[in-house]
């Protein structure tokens, strides 16, 4: 019986703690789709474009930053080329390789964008200790 409440408190804690990223993430998708035009997914791609490809990743690279897959991300950039937020170069070496390359015009939208996701998370107003704690369990997961 014990071993079961723990299955169900911890099958509880998950749907919880995916219940509120959810959540969380459809109010920052409200504010950046209302204020940039763009959705959080697609400024996850573009973020991580920037801070972890230092502005171009192949699309194998940016799915596996982003966890979605090679064609989610093919089609997921897609509108952000036709409105000049990124550009793709096929590699010389290997037509079936290509990169997604963050332009001047992204960049720009990506700083505006950080303050708008900056300012949603600021009206979250989450107490240290408890973020802290909830860190450090995270981490150990």
């Amino acid at each position: 019986m014990y071993c079961v409440a723990i299955m169900n408190t911890n099958k509880d804690f998950i749907l919880t703690l995916l219940s509120t990223a959810a959540k969380v993430e459809r109010r920052l998708d409200r504010a950046l789709s209302f204020r940039r035009g763009v959705s959080f997914t697609e400024y996850n791609m573009l973020s991580q474009l920037q801070i972890k490809f230092d502005g171009a990743a192949t699309r194998v690279d940016l799915a596996e930053a982003v966890n979605l897959t090679p064609s989610a991300i093919t089609r997921a950039l897609k509108p952000l080329e036709k409105i000049g937020l990124v550009v793709t170069e096929k590699s010389e070496r290997d037509a079936r390789r290509s990169l997604a390359k963050l332009t001047q015009s992204g960049r720009e939208l990506l700083s505006d964008a950080n303050a708008i996701v900056q300012d949603e998370i600021d009206t979250l107003e989450i107490q240290t200790d408890n973020r802290d704690m909830l860190m450090r369990l995270l981490k150990s997961l």
